[in-house]
Parts: structure tokens; C-alpha cells; sequence
């Protein structure tokens, strides 16, 4: 995340000091103002209450800053909001299971209770998310990492977009298996909106911090979504670094670490007092045998895995795009997404879910599972084609209800989630797609890890290749493939993390790495990178993706109208003029109109200064003999690129960068001017 850039060292001085006095009256100055009002009532026992909060604000900094107490409120809030939810979510998929049970000898009510149920829910939320607010819909997290590259979009953090957001997701997921979407990616939205609220009220107490605790805080945020909703604080701040920051700072490194703590350290205790679990312990129970957890010749056989999660998510993330580009070009589509988006997710829900119900080809596919269910299923270390396996168990007895093979059932399983995935993609509701993708991997991998153990007791009777591991598979399976649609590592550490399978972490790293160099070869864009490009937002990294020419392009074929300037002899008239037509913070100065040489920038506070001294004295000096003008410490050209002006905003955390041709202001380039340009690329694309 990029902050903004730091005033020069005499005038942080200054300022600094200035703070220093006003915190120092602060609790006398509110009190007065509090007694002097005689419209508010109870005016002396507001100002005592205000004066022991800011008694105790003061206290509480002096062990630490404040915005630790905001990273540990940030993790607690986001846990919270996850068990509210998933508590939320599980009521009413219990509500939608006795109603079905109830039903039971009539085949047609229960179908329409199987296929209504979700369908309604599906049109609630969409209908709800886009008459609130329209930025609630999908996953969010393209949006976030936009905003966390250092482009500005507070519509997307607005409070009425997380109350939308919360409760549309919780309808969504209410849905079940059936529409196959999970909430990890709007609970790292709602995440960062909580954490962009927390962060106005620490910088109510420390204002010399503003920006640095807003900046810091939405990338803590990000561990904390992932961390909050599966209780892996580790491989959460590893996908904070990953999908989410183009350039992330180490000073960032504790908060993240420190906040993700605390959160999954909520989110099991919540689990224990609950009931779901005894102790603090992993999400997901499997056990896996520790003595021989897998052959040492197994490791090819994790390889070879690997390798077709990568090929497979290729072919899923060219059927995404293909939708996604579908969906825009189609008229019939667009309008229904644009006018009638409750009856579009209603219809798309029937059709997932009348394919999925129980007496159809829902049998084939354990549709009666919810998503932690099914992946609790698969990652059962049993082999389930063992003759020796008790089919009336749980859980073959879901995936081998119709008395079919065990690949059959994980054969169309595969074939239907895939088209089934990309068609629920397109619903315009508040979802999360990481989930998903996690589970399907672990359906692949345990498909291969079924024939292994099917090959292996049949061709030999060696005591190793018969304790073969196909639940160790869907593992490596669920991490290879959601780690080739994502483009990250994370997810290799995140399967360690939900299982506490440390045993198959070699194998797991090893399937990871392979499905990433399959998915990333021939400069694919990842799944957050299409969904970039399709919205065209100005992020830089998904538009190299979409076009590598474009971040060549050079600055001075993209700049906008020239911005406006000083000359060093300016008087309180050209000024005050400035200060009304402009709002930046640092306004260039040149040695005259005709020359255009840059001397350097003056700040906008001194110009005020400089226009109050004018007013209240009478000057007959000119600009540079009262304010001080600070030398440029970056200067670009013209020839420069946009990938050269953006990683400096990003890195050096400048606020201006000037562009001058051989010491001639050319123009001047600012975040607002950056997003400017990078949404006119993306209209290129």
C-alpha cells in the first residue's frame, strides 16, 4: 500500500510541533466547547465523560500507539462478524434440510422445495446488494488491491456497503453446495471496510498520523479476512503479500502478523464455545497416518498432480474469461444483468440447483453436502474402493448413494462443477470463488489418489503402496488447483493450516509449484486479474496481463491538461488564484511563465499563510521571498513509463511526481492523474 508522501524535514518540524500543543490543550479546549453549548443537554456530565476517554486515550498510548489497539479491535470485529455469520448461514441450511427431510415421499414438493429454496435466496441478495448499493456485488477483492496499489474508490468502503455486503453474503451462502460459492473474498472486503472505520477513529487521536494508519491498516486488513474466516493467521498475512499488494512494506509485516493472531485466536474460541470444537484446533479434523504418511516413489505421483491441476485450471480460467467476456458483448445478458439482476440469479439458481437435486444427477455428486462438508469428505484418508471399506459409512454413503463406482461419482462431480463453477460466477450477488476452486482440487486429487490405490493393491502386495493415502491427494489437489487459478503460494500453506497436516507438506509445496508454472506460462491473467480486466479498473498489474505494451506507454503521450503554476515573482493576486483552482498539496513552481524552468514546489499551507500575511499586513513581497520553495527529489521525463511513474508513486510513497523535458515543467502527476490514466489504458484493452 502506498502512502502518501512526507512534507520535507523543517515543515514536519514545525507541524509536529504544533500537534504537540494542540493535544497538549485538547482536553480543556473540548470541555469549554462542550460547557459553552447550551443546546446539547447534560452538558457537564458530557464533558466529564469526554475528559476521562481523552484521560484514558492518553493512557493507553503511552504503552503503545493506538493503532495497535486498532489491529487488535480489527481482528476481534472481523472474527467476529465471521462466526456471526457462519452461525447465520448454518441455521438456515438446517431450515432448508428439515423442510427437504419433511417432505419426504413426494418426489415434486421436495424438488421444489430443493430448486425454490436457493433460488429465492439468489434473488434476494441480488436484488437487495443492487438496489442498497451496487458495490456490494461480487467477490471485492479486485477492488481492494486496487485500492491498496494506492487508487482512491471510497464508495467502496462506505458503511452502507458493508451492512450490504454482510447480509447479501449470508444469503448467498445460504444457498448451499447448490449455486457453490463461498465468502472468502467479500469477508477480505468487509474486512477492509471495517478496518478503513477503525482507522478514522485511531487518527482521532493521533491526526499526525492520518494517513499512515489509514495506509497501514487496509493491509492488515486483508491478512485478517483470510485469517478470520478459516482460523490461519499465517497463511493469511501470506496472501496479504501475494493477491493483495503490489508493494508491500516490511513495517507492514508485524501489524499483519499481530492482527491475523488475534483474529484466528476469536475465531477458535468462538468454534470451542460454540460447540463445534473441544479445543483450539485445526478447522478441518483429518487423520492421516503418521508413521508412513506417503511412499517415497509417491512423490512423481504428486508431481504428475501437479501438473494436471495446472492444466485443468487453465481450462477453467479460459472458460471464466470466456464468460465474463460473454456476458459483456451478449445483449440479452448485459440487459438482464443490468436491469433485472434479481430475475437473472433467480433463474441461473433453479437451473443449478435442478441439476443437483438428490434424485437427478445430484446423486452422482453428494449434493446433499454443504462446502465444509464436501471437503471434510475428501479429505477422508480411507480408501473408499477398498473392498474392506464399510459402504453404510459416512462418507461414501453420500458419494456412492446410487450404488455407482466411487469414480463415476467423482468423474461427474468434476465434469458438472466446472461449466456449474463458471456459470455461478456470473450471478451479480455478493461471493467469494477461492472456496470453490478449494474443494473442486480436492475432488481432483482424490480422484488420482482413488486409482492409485485401486493400481497399487491390485499390482502389488507391498505393505507401503498399501497404505496409500488418497485423502493426502485431495490435499495436494485442493491446494495445487486453487493455487493455479490464483496465482499465489498461499494456498499450499493454507492446506497445512486448515488440516494441520504438516506430514504432507513437501508433497503439497511440490504439486503447488507445478500447478503455478503450468498456469502461469504464456502470461495468463490469474482469476483476480480477468475479473480486473473485465471491470477495467485501473490496476496496473491485471492490465500488464491483458496487454505487456501498455505500462510502456510513455508519460507524456497520457498526460491530462497541464497543471496549474507559480512563478517564483507571483504576487497575493496569482495566489489566491492557485489556492481557488487548485487542491494539491505541492504546487510547482517555475522561474517564469515564458521560461517554464522548474525551480522546485512550494507547500499549499504556506501558501495560505503567505495569503492571511497578505491580508492582515501590508506585503510588497513576492512568493519566493516569503515561502520556501523545496527542491524535487524525483523528476521524470516525458519519455518515462506509465510502469515507471507507478512504481515510484508506489515505492518512494511520493504524493507529486513532476515531469520536465529538459528542466521544463511539463506536467505533474498525482494519484488522481494516475487512476485517470490507467482507466483510459484499460479502455484500450
Amino acid at each position: 500500500m502506498s502512502s502518501l508522501d512526507e512534507a520535507p524535514w523543517s515543515e514536519t518540524v514545525r507541524q509536529n510541533n504544533n500537534w504537540e500543543q494542540e493535544n497538549q490543550s485538547e482536553t480543556s479546549h473540548n470541555k469549554s466547547l462542550l460547557l459553552a453549548d447550551p443546546v446539547k443537554p447534560c452538558r457537564r456530565t458530557r464533558a466529564i465523560v469526554k475528559e476521562w476517554l481523552l484521560k484514558l486515550t492518553c493512557c493507553l498510548g503511552a504503552v503503545c500507539g493506538m493503532e495497535w489497539y486498532g489491529y487488535a479491535a480489527l481482528g476481534v470485529l472481523t472474527a467476529v462478524l465471521s462466526f456471526l455469520m457462519d452461525l447465520s448461514v448454518t441455521k438456515l441450511l438446517r431450515a432448508h434440510q428439515w423442510l427437504y427431510m419433511n417432505l419426504e415421499g413426494n418426489s415434486l414438493l421436495q424438488f421444489f422445495c430443493w430448486t425454490l429454496y436457493p433460488a429465492c435466496l439468489c434473488a434476494v441478495a441480488s436484488s437487495f446488494s443492487h438496489n442498497i448499493c451496487p458495490f456490494s456485488t461480487g467477490s471485492g477483492l479486485p477492488e481492494v488491491r486496487t485500492m491498496l496499489a494506492g487508487i482512491e474508490m471510497p464508495q467502496y468502503l462506505s458503511l452502507t456497503n458493508m451492512f450490504t455486503k454482510f447480509l447479501g453474503l449470508i444469503c448467498t451462502l445460504a444457498a448451499g453446495s447448490t449455486v457453490f460459492l463461498g465468502k472468502v473474498g467479500p469477508f477480505v472486503h468487509l474486512s477492509t471496510m471495517a478496518a478503513a472505520y477503525l482507522s478514522k477513529l485511531c487518527t482521532l487521536t493521533q491526526p499526525n498520523k492520518k494517513e499512515k494508519a489509514a495506509g497501514g491498516m487496509l493491509v492488515v486488513a486483508a491478512a485478517v479476512g483470510v485469517s478470520s474466516c478459516f482460523g490461519a493467521p499465517v497463511s493469511g498475512v501470506l496472501f496479504s503479500v501475494e493477491v493483495m499488494s503490489s508493494h508491500f512494506a516490511l513495517r507492514h509485516y508485524f501489524p499483519c502478523f499481530f492482527s491475523a493472531g488475534c483474529g484466528a485466536l476469536t475465531f477458535h474460541l468462538f468454534s470451542v464455545w460454540s460447540g463445534d470444537g473441544e479445543t483450539l484446533q485445526a478447522l478441518f479434523k483429518t487423520n492421516f497416518p503418521a508413521a508412513l504418511p506417503f511412499c517415497p516413489l509417491e512423490i512423481l505421483l504428486f508431481a504428475v498432480l501437479g501438473l494436471l491441476c495446472g492444466a485443468v485450471s487453465c481450462c477453467y480460467l479460459f472458460c471464466h474469461r470466456w464468460i465474463l467476456q460473454f456476458t459483456k458483448t451478449n445483449l440479452m445478458f448485459s440487459k438482464m444483468l443490468t436491469t433485472e439482476e434479481g430475475l437473472y440469479s433467480g433463474v441461473v439458481a433453479f437451473v443449478l440447483a435442478s441439476l443437483t437435486f438428490p434424485h437427478s444427477v445430484g446423486q452422482y455428486m453428494a449434493s446433499k453436502y454443504t462446502m465444509k462438508q464436501l471437503l471434510s469428505s475428501l479429505l477422508d484418508s480411507r480408501q473408499w474402493s477398498s473392498p474392506s471399506y464399510n459402504a453404510s459409512v459416512q462418507p461414501l454413503l453420500e458419494w456412492s448413494s446410487s450404488g455407482s463406482p466411487i469414480y463415476l461419482s467423482l468423474s461427474v462431480f468434476l465434469l458438472m462443477k466446472m461449466w456449474m463453477l463458471v456459470l455461478a460466477c456470473t450471478l451479480p450477488l455478493p461471493a467469494g470463488y477461492f472456496m470453490p476452486v478449494f474443494v473442486y482440487g480436492a475432488a481432483l486429487g482424490r480422484l488420482l489418489g482413488e486409482g492409485v490405490a485401486y493400481v497399487s493393491s491390485g499390482l502389488t502386495s507391498s505393505q507401503q503402496w498399501a497404505s496409500v493415502n488418497p485423502g493426502g491427494y485431495a490435499l495436494a489437489g485442493a491446494a495445487a488447483f486453487s493455487s493455479a487459478v490464483t496465482h499465489t503460494l498461499s494456498p499450499a500453506l493454507l492446506a497445512v493450516e486448515l488440516t494441520g497436516q504438516f506430514s504432507h507438506a513437501v508433497p503439497i509445496l511440490l504439486a503447488t509449484l507445478l500447478a503455478n508454472a503450468v498456469a502461469r506460462s504464456g502470461r495468463r491473467p490469474s482469476f483476480y486479474d480477468a475479473l480486473s480486466i473485465s471491470k477495467r479498473l485501473p490496476h496496473l498489474p491485471s492490465l500488464m496481463k491483458a496487454c505487456p505494451r501498455l505500462p510502456s506507454t510513455p508519460v507524456g503521450r497520457v498526460l491530462g491538461a497541464k497543471s496549474v503554476q507559480l512563478q517564483k515573482a507571483a504576487g497575493p493576486t496569482e495566489v489566491q488564484h492557485v489556492v481557488n483552482t487548485s487542491t494539491e498539496t505541492q504546487i510547482p513552481v517555475v522561474d517564469s511563465h515564458e521560461s517554464q524552468v522548474l525551480l522546485g514546489f512550494v507547500l499549499r499551507s504556506e501558501l495560505l499563510m503567505f495569503l492571511r500575511r497578505s491580508k492582515t499586513e501590508t506585503l510588497d513581497k513576492h512568493l519566493h521571498e516569503v515561502c520556501c520553495i523545496y527542491p524535487t527529489s524525483v523528476l521524470l521525463s516525458p519519455h518515462s513509463t506509465v510502469q515507471e511513474a507507478h512504481s515510484i508513486l508506489g515505492l518512494v510513497g511520493a504524493q507529486t511526481l513532476f515531469v520536465a523535458d529538459r528542466g521544463r515543467l511539463v506536467g505533474l502527476i498525482t494519484w488522481t492523474e494516475m487512476k485517470r490514466i490507467l482507466e483510459d489504458l484499460a479502455k484500450e484493452i
